[in-house]
């Protein structure tokens, strides 16, 4: 096992290479120790350098709901608010902390998807 820390996007692309070669090692064999510490090198030069913002929260409820098929009607009724989806959706009103409470307890959207800024 030669693995080192990644340090450029050279270093980069190499291990994701590697990675793929080695992808389906058996978990307690040499390859797959090296699979394992590869991966978490690999995610740590991501998350440094192509790191992924939190959505903002209008955008998450609207992916939520299509993963749920779920209707506007439906989504009022999961917030507590029928007369406020759709000022919520032209961004005339912000969701207040009960709603946000309700639409991670109910549909499992991220606090932090929910709790960022957006205009």
């Amino acid at each position: 096992m030669d693995v080192k820390v990644i340090k450029t996007e050279d270093d980069y692309n190499k291990s994701l290479k590697r990675l793929e070669e080695i992808f389906h090692a058996t978990i307690d064999s040499q390859e797959g120790d090296e699979a394992e510490v590869l991966s978490i090198l690999i995610e740590k030069f991501e998350g440094e350098f192509y790191p992924i913002e939190s959505p903002d929260p209008i955008e998450a409820i609207k992916f939520r709901m299509g993963q749920m098929d779920m209707t506007n009607q439906e989504l009022a009724e999961n917030i507590g608010y029928k007369s406020r989806v759709s000022e919520i959706f032209s961004r005339k009103r912000k969701l207040t902390l009960k709603m946000i409470r309700n639409l991670h307890e109910k549909m499992n959207i991220p606090y932090e998807s929910l709790i960022s800024n957006y205009e």
